[in-house]
């Protein structure tokens, strides 16, 4: 090589230059930004859905709940206590604290159920007894179903109004044993 072809490879770009570097990047970018796009569009096709337990179910036979007590097993999964009272009614409420929405824990020793949020109680029946908790809880259709279980209607709400019985409001809120 003579000089002058030295000269002139020096000057000639290298291969991984800055300037290619930069280009590179740039396509590389407007490669993620179009492939990112094209995700979001596909994800626009499919649809949101929040699924939630059925509201309408089948639980145990009423002799599985013995009278005077308060069944908390399907609290988590339907969001509901199942009473029985000792005259053998059962009736089903709702889980949802109706001041702002948290959820009451049931407290056998003191009978009655407290929310943690903001100290409203509830009797075994619903009713509010302190707090900010405007109403008594709401209870839902139950009945009994050919086969002799329980079916809880969630669909069907029975919103209690201050001062009133539910009992009385809703007879239909009530499975007589």
């Amino acid at each position: 090589m003579d000089e002058k072809e030295k000269k002139q490879a020096q000057n000639e770009p290298k291969k991984d230059s800055r300037r290619r570097f930069f280009l590179k990047a740039a396509w590389g970018g407007i490669a993620a930004l179009f492939l990112g796009s094209a995700l979001a569009l596909t994800r626009f096709f499919f649809p949101r859905v929040l699924f939630e337990p059925p509201a309408r179910f089948k639980v145990d036979k009423p002799s599985e709940f013995p009278p005077g007590t308060v069944d908390t097993r399907f609290k988590n999964k339907y969001g509901v206590w199942i009473v029985r009272d000792d005259e053998n009614r059962l009736f089903v409420l709702s889980t949802v604290c109706t001041h702002l929405g948290c959820t009451p824990n049931w407290i056998a020793s003191r009978n009655k159920f407290k929310c943690p949020c903001h100290g409203s109680g509830f009797l075994r029946n619903g009713i509010n007894i302190e707090g900010p908790a405007p109403r008594p809880l709401d209870r839902y259709k139950i009945t009994l179903g050919d086969d002799g279980h329980i079916i809880i209607d969630k669909s069907v709400i029975y919103k209690s109004v201050p001062g009133q019985d539910p009992d009385e409001l809703y007879p239909d809120s009530i499975l007589k044993v």
